[in-house]
This record gives C-alpha cells, structure tokens and sequence, in this order.
C-alpha cells in the first residue's frame, strides 16, 4: 500500500483516494453555494446522507468547515444545522517580484482578503540573492500577520515573470530580472517558512488564473490574458483550462519577434514584442531620462510612472500622445497573431495597458480588425482588468486555495479541543 496524507494512513490506497475526492466535492460545493444542511449537501452531491455525515466530521476536525446554526428554507420539520466554509483558520498567501516592485496577497478558504501590498523595488538592479533576500523580508511580514490573525498557512506560491521549473521551483531564465538558474522555492523555504509549501509559477500564467475565476472576463473559457509590465507575459485559457505546453512555458508572447530590424530585448534577441509595448518601451519614448536601467538612484514603483505620462497626456504632449498611439497600434498588431493561434472570446490586458486602456485600446482594436482573421476577430474584443498590478499575486494565492479544495488532507487534523473551538 502506497504512503496517504494524514488522516488517512489506515485506509487502502484505492480508498483514500475516493475519500479525498469526496472531501473535495463537499468542500468545493459549500464554496460555490454558499451554507448549506447536510441534507442538502446530500441531495446536490449524489452522495448518502451516512457518507457526508461522516465527511463533513472530518472536514470540521480539520478545521476547514463549521455549523452556523439552523437553517429555514422552507422545508417540512426541523431545520438542519448550515455548513459553511470555515475562513478564520485557513489561508494562502501569493509573492509576486517583478522588475519594480514586489508584492503580496492573503486570503483565507473563503476569499476574504486578509493582506494586499506592494513595495517599489528595484529588482534589475539587484542581483538575484539581494531581491530574494527583500521577497523573503516580505514574506515574514505576511506570515507573521496572518499569524496574529490565528491563521494557519496552507502554501505559498510565487509569481515570477520567467520560464519556470514548476516541479522544483527553479526559475531557468528570467530575463528582465536577469536571473538564470535561481531555485527561489529552495531559498524560500529555507529562509522563510520550512514547514511550509512553497511553489513558483510565471506570473503571467496566475495572473490568467486570477481573471478567469474573479475578473472582468470571469467565467470566459476562451481568454488571452497580456500583463503590460515592463516585459509582456501572456497567460492563455483555452476550453476553460491554462495552457501550459509540453513544460510549461506557453505563454512567452512577449518574446515573438515582430520586427526584424527593432531594439535589442533583454532576451538577447532582437525585435521582441515587448521591446514595443512594454512599459520600459513607453517609458523610453516619453521620460528617456528615467529609463528602466538608467542608473538615477531612483526607485520608482509603476504607478508613479504612469501618472506623470497621464499628467503629460492630459496636457497634449505630442510626445506621449505619438507614443500611446505607437504601443497602441502594436499591441493590435501582436495581439492579431494570437487571435489566428488560440482564437479567444477577449484579450484581458493588465498591468499598466489597463490603467492606460483608453488611450492604447480603441488603436489597439482598430489594428486587431485590420489585420485580423474577418469571422474571427468579430467575436474577439480587448478588455481592460480591473485587478490592477495585482493580478498575479492573486492568482498565485488562488492556487494554493484551489489545492486545499482538490485535497483536504493536506490540512492537518486539529487537537480535539481545537476542532471543537473551530466548529463552535
């Protein structure tokens, strides 16, 4: 018989199995419904009512679910006690590190916020070891709140804008951050948090996640979802799943060469999408004083960024307005390209392309139906996020929620006198 997670140790393999999957089903269920009786978790799930008795006692011993008290709908006899998702025990938190800043996001089993920060940092001028050290500072921080708060951490999963190991959290080449080789799961968990689980993934990828499950185009299964940081990420759903490849790294659009003859990416190659529209390109045209690697002393998070463009925008400056309709106009273009490949319902763009829609995005439209396939861009629209620069910060607590839901057992059974306090 094959090793079970904890609670389980005494049931056969095959057994378990099936035991976890039901777990999963009833937890999953409470979340997209809402409180429920057991009966009625019974009738919705298929399952006996014996079984779900017996699944929801664990549930609550692991301190995941608890009893609200009777419920009224109108049915025949004596209400039955409401089960509900347990949020003040369980949580996840989601790292982000991006060129100029690094962030993180809490929330419990329920969805409830608990911790959204970012702080400017100069990561491209940092060596990787120096902005780990920084991520790792931000991290205790958040661990140590979440710990006041008597929340018990479930994972943690990092966002970085590279191509990543997803099996060992090694990030193989990220290279705006000029990192290559860096195991930033292993110095996490190291340094920060050795009890527990530490995961990485591109944080175009979670930030796609993010907003297909609670963004402006949640529930679209078809979506192309674009970060407007410094480089260009894509995350793509296709058929309601994220499109990974063979390992792992779909979704490097910002690096498909559009221009033979343009700038030199920090790829090493020449022509990249992202050397048009990201934000070190727009920075470049408009403040190329304050470039991104202009050595000033300067640390600047994005947003402060952004609003000395919108400030010169709103005054007419026909530097910034030629350079809005420049990034515009070859943000269609690229995103033509994607339109022929994945054929997507909406192009979800993020970071400083959404806080800059109104400007980039009517030339950005006008470029995709130009150059677009006739019946397919008809039905394919850009949309602007409304997660901010958060997006995959979220995503990556998302994911670690969405672990907790597929496998229970990974949450530890509490002492009886906590399970009793939990289900109070």
């Amino acid at each position: 018989m094959r090793p079970v997670p904890n609670g389980l140790a005494d049931i056969p393999a095959d057994q378990a199995t099936v035991r976890r999957s039901n777990l999963s089903l009833v937890l999953r269920h409470l979340r997209e419904h809402g409180p429920q009786s057991r009966s009625a978790v019974a009738a919705a799930t298929g399952l006996n009512k014996t079984t779900v008795t017996s699944l929801v006692g664990e549930l609550r011993a692991r301190g995941l679910i608890r009893e609200n008290g009777p419920q009224h709908a109108g049915a025949v006899g004596r209400p039955g006690l409401a089960l509900t998702l347990d949020g003040t025990r369980v949580g996840a938190l989601g790292l982000e590190i991006n060129v100029d800043y690094i962030a993180a996001f809490a929330t419990d089993l329920g969805g409830r916020v608990l911790i959204d920060r970012r702080v400017g940092f100069d990561a491209m001028g940092c060596d990787p070891e120096r902005s780990l050290d920084e991520l790792a500072r931000l991290a205790r921080e958040a661990l140590a709140e979440l710990g006041l708060l008597g929340i018990h951490v479930a994972g943690i999963t990092v966002a970085v804008p590279g191509l990543i190991d997803g099996a060992n959290g090694v990030v193989h080449v990220a290279p705006n951050l000029g990192w290559y080789g860096v195991p930033v799961a292993e110095r996490l968990s190291w340094d920060v948090a050795p009890t527990i689980p530490v995961t990485v993934v591109n944080d175009a990828n979670l930030a796609a996640l993010a907003e297909f499950t609670s963004g402006v185009a949640a529930g679209t299964t078809d979506l192309v979802y674009l970060t407007g940081e410094v480089g260009v990420g894509g995350g793509i759903i296709a058929g309601g799943r994220l499109l990974g490849g063979a390992d792992g790294f779909a979704g490097e659009v910002g690096h498909v060469m559009v221009d033979s003859a343009g700038e030199r990416c920090g790829c090493g190659r020449t022509g990249c999408w992202e050397t048009k529209v990201g934000l070190a390109a727009l920075v470049r045209m408009v403040t190329p004083d304050h470039a991104y690697g202009v050595p000033d002393g300067i640390v600047r998070d994005p947003e402060e960024r952004l609003a000395e463009i919108e400030r010169r925008q709103a005054e007419g400056d026909p530097q910034v307005v030629h350079a809005l309709a420049e990034v515009g106009r070859w943000l269609g273009l690229g995103s033509a390209t994607l339109v022929r490949l994945f054929n997507p319902r909406v192009i979800v763009v993020g970071g400083y392309f959404a806080r800059l829609s109104e400007h980039l995005l009517p030339r950005a439209q006008a470029e995709l139906t130009r150059l677009g396939v006739t019946g397919t861009v008809a039905h394919c629209t850009f949309v602007a996020s409304d997660l901010g620069f958060g997006a995959a910060s979220r995503g990556a607590a998302g994911v670690v929620v969405d672990r907790v839901l597929a496998d229970p057992t990974a949450i530890e059974i509490l002492p009886p006198e906590m399970s009793t306090i939990s289900g109070a």
